[in-house]
């Protein structure tokens, strides 16, 4: 079985294709720790969301659950680029990924 991997700040996030699921992820929900926000580039931001605009959400994000809510572990533009465009929710997958 192959596996989809991910390279995030020094780690690998590795998850079998049929582990992942394509979820709908109200905006509003999704918290973005404060060192993630650090690296928000504005000039992609409207980019990404230029792009969702003429072709929609193509990358979904990934989050993970932390009670009522979720973190974002890998998605900043394009979560911001869907706040921006006044999106009430956003596509994404849940893993299970280790806290920074």
């Amino acid at each position: 079985m192959a596996s989809r991997c991910k390279r995030e700040q020094n780690a690998q996030l590795c998850y079998p294709p049929d582990m992942l699921k394509r979820e709908i992820f109200p905006v509003a929900n999704i918290y973005v720790p404060t060192a993630r926000r650090k690296t928000l580039d504005l000039k992609r931001v409207d980019a990404i969301a230029h792009s969702m605009l003429e072709e929609g959400q193509q990358t979904p994000i990934l989050v993970r659950a932390d009670g009522a809510r979720f973190v974002l572990v890998e998605g900043l533009h394009r979560l911001e680029a869907a706040k921006a465009l006044g999106e009430a929710t956003i596509v994404g997958y849940r893993v299970d990924a280790r806290k920074h």
